[in-house]
């Protein structure tokens, strides 16, 4: 940066100061070594929850759609779009849009791969589409996914099966589902010669439920079928690695468990497996193995991407490990609190290999939409319904490191007020 940007920079970040970082990482100092033990110390997350500007008028458990980004994160984000509006086709392009290779190392290091395996995009459906369109399929292929993965997913399969004429198997699972081996054993089924791709959650959106991505991907691997992860509620949420999952695509929003800003995501690509994939927008001639190719989708922000990086150094600040087990505790604190009621039970398993943060609760004879209007009307408690007709329904409930124990207690309180 030349010194007339240098100290247009520092005037813009003047304005803009925060510690919410500085705080993760002093509470992190004292902080009990053992994830199990610091899910409990309320006063290790009082620092956490500082570094939120969340409006507490309302309890939001509704995590799971799109988290707040910390403080220092919009502070970030406030920063760099002040300072590309000065000039953009120069601050942006010039001085912005290089320093998203920084977001793309350490987003790299994180997830375990090369930094040239790494797309910044703008959310998990954009990731995963461009995998479902990028991938050569001819009329008669068939895909295998679930009937419990994200709606825009299946829609996209769908699109497909009019446009190129394949064929689209939608697999149901048990929820509560009894094993990893259930899931294995349903995809394994399904396989004929004539299936070209296999894609799944790794963790679902509706039930919490963790999916053997190394098993299925290895499935795949051995018959020579694509897999494709969807990671949308992963990241971020509890630990991983590339080489734990090695699979060959994977893509993730970076605005639910990472606390980015709104509108960021990743898609990570096998190196091999980058040439063969064709971008969902088309990129310049002589970018066939470059993975930026899967960017080029004309004039957007650098801010979002680049605040990316103060959301990443937050969550380390915090440890994966640690937070992934007190996302577990506040589930589990109000699971079984509430499934000590007649008709009641938890849909999520209690296997840390099976479930982490999100928890679906079911209540016998009632509509949870019914009671997902209750909670917010009367008490302003945000959750989401879930239905899977002829299967299973109820609440879904995904608490994040900035909620309080009180919290999950009120709506204990409301449910069995509701329910009595």
């Amino acid at each position: 940066m030349d010194r007339r940007a240098f100290l247009a920079a520092g005037a813009v970040a003047a304005a803009f100061t925060g510690d919410a970082v500085e705080k993760a990482q002093a509470a992190t100092k004292h902080a009990k070594t053992d994830p199990i033990e610091s899910a409990r110390d309320e006063d290790f997350w009082l620092a956490i929850r500082h570094a939120f500007t969340v409006d507490r008028s309302i309890v939001n458990f509704n995590n799971g759609g799109c988290s707040p980004a910390p403080r220092v994160s919009q502070q970030a984000m406030n920063r760099y779009l002040e300072m590309q509006n000065m000039a953009p086709v120069y601050y942006m392009w010039r001085q912005l849009d290089p320093q998203v290779e920084t977001v793309r190392r350490m987003l790299a290091e994180d997830f375990g791969c090369d930094p040239e395996e790494m797309a910044i995009t703008r959310n998990a459906s954009e990731s995963l589409e461009i995998c479902q369109y990028g991938i050569d399929l001819e009329p008669g292929d068939e895909v295998i996914t679930t009937n419990q993965d994200y709606p825009r997913m299946i829609n996209t399969w769908k699109q497909r099966e009019k446009r190129d004429g394949i064929v689209l198997k939608q697999i149901q699972f048990d929820v509560p589902t009894p094993s990893m081996d259930h899931l294995v054993e349903r995809f394994e089924r399904a396989i004929t010669p004539r299936t070209k791709v296999m894609m799944f959650c790794h963790i679902t959106n509706r039930s919490g439920q963790i999916f053997p991505v190394a098993r299925l991907a290895k499935l795949g691997r051995e018959r020579g079928i694509d897999v494709i992860v969807d990671g949308a509620h992963a990241y971020a949420q509890f630990p991983m690695k590339r080489d734990e999952l090695d699979c060959d695509f994977y893509g993730t929003s970076l605005h639910k468990w990472l606390l980015a800003p709104i509108g960021t995501g990743f898609l990570y690509v096998r190196k091999e497996r980058i040439k063969d994939l064709w971008p969902l927008m088309a990129a310049n001639e002589g970018m066939e193995g470059d993975i930026r190719k899967f960017e080029q989708i004309g004039t957007h922000p650098a801010a979002n991407r680049l605040a990316i990086a103060e959301s990443m150094t937050f969550h380390q600040s915090i440890g994966v490990e640690r937070k992934a087990a007190r996302l577990r505790y506040l589930r589990e604190r109000w699971t079984r609190r509430l499934e000590q009621l007649p008709g009641v039970r938890s849909l999520t398993s209690d296997d840390p290999r099976m479930g982490n943060g999100i928890g679906l609760l079911e209540v016998k004879g009632k509509n949870p939409s019914e009671l997902v209007s209750h909670l917010w009307k009367e008490h302003r408690i945000l959750t989401t319904p879930i239905k899977t007709p002829g299967e299973y329904e109820g609440v879904r409930v995904t608490p994040n490191v900035y909620s309080t124990i009180q919290e999950v207690d009120f709506f204990c309180e409301c449910v069995e007020k509701f329910l009595a």
